[in-house]
């Protein structure tokens, strides 16, 4: 397995998501724990809020695989916070972070959390109560890094005001078909073209390589924002047909081409997959080895529908 650039450290280029495990027994979810272990991939990603319950889909985890001390050290165990459905709000709040943190420690079954990201940009931050929490789970050995997810350039400058931790990943949405964080640079200042629209507060990716944040593609399969795939659709009939023919040259299913293609952009991004299908998760892994050549890239770019002026 690839690995990229991580804070002070490295991590494998492709994330064992787990937002769907809720209703996975422990032997389905111990099988998809191993087959990501085996395909080299030791980082999973979980929120407080996936499961359609606070921290169910990280108490399933922690309940299917009771890891050993030992096998807990082996592995990465990130999770997010932030998003309170209840009462339809976002709290970046001292009180909220912390209390989350607790909550998801609990359900994991683990004394520390190595990564921490704020889930989504709270309009009402106070930096002060973000940077005091972080200090706070650091100090005491419960959080180990911390970063962001969906968040622009200058939300992340407002945080840095204040917070002291060094905020190592931004995780956004990234896919061969959604991927305005890399097109609208392409199409830059072309008066009357859709796909020029900054929608990410200006270059996030150069911000991030700029910066050292490593970016984790979410939905990397997705069509739109959680519109269905575009691996088989009908509807992508030339992407489709690129990618088939890059599978076959390369020996990989489609669903590693559509891997290959974020793994190969230059920012050494994360692929975070949602799937709970093991063999799909072997899948893709095996496609985060390709290094697609600069013509290939781009021909995926073109079948997608981009625009290249």
């Amino acid at each position: 397995m690839k690995s990229v650039p991580f804070g002070s450290t490295t991590a494998p280029a492709v994330i064992a998501g787990m937002m769907r495990i809720s209703d996975k027994d422990d032997v389905q979810i111990s099988e998809l724990y191993r087959t990501a272990r085996d395909a080299g991939i030791d980082f999973f990603d979980h929120a407080d809020i996936y499961g359609g319950a606070m921290h169910a889909c990280e108490q399933r985890f922690g309940d299917a695989l009771t890891l050993s001390p030992s096998e807990r050290a082996e592995i990465t165990l990130q999770t997010k916070c932030g998003i309170v459905p209840a009462e339809g709000m976002f709290d970046f709040s001292y009180e909220h972070i912390v209390a989350q943190v607790e909550g998801s420690l609990r359900a994991l079954g683990t004394d520390y959390l190595d990564v921490l990201l704020l889930h989504r940009p709270d309009a009402l931050v106070e930096p002060d109560e973000v940077a005091r929490a972080f200090d706070a789970l650091e100090s005491s050995g419960k959080v180990r890094a911390f970063g962001v997810s969906n968040h622009t350039p200058r939300q992340i400058d407002l945080l840095r005001t204040a917070v002291e931790q060094p905020l190592i990943a931004n995780q956004v949405q990234l896919s061969i078909t959604h991927a305005p964080i890399i097109t609208q640079p392409i199409a830059m200042n072309m008066l009357g073209e859709e796909q020029s629209i900054v929608r990410d507060g200006g270059g996030i990716v150069e911000y991030c390589r700029i910066n050292g944040i490593t970016l984790q593609a979410w939905s990397p399969f997705q069509a739109g924002f959680f519109s269905g795939v575009f691996l088989g659709n009908p509807d992508y009939p030339d992407l489709n047909a690129v990618i088939d023919r890059l599978a076959a040259q390369y020996g990989v299913t489609p669903i590693g081409i559509a891997t290959a293609w974020i793994t190969r952009h230059p920012a050494n991004m994360q692929v975070v997959l949602g799937t709970t299908t093991p063999q799909r998760v072997a899948d893709a892994a095996a496609g985060a080895d390709i290094v697609l050549t600069r013509a290939e890239w781009y021909e995926l770019f073109r079948a997608a529908g981009h625009l290249l002026p």
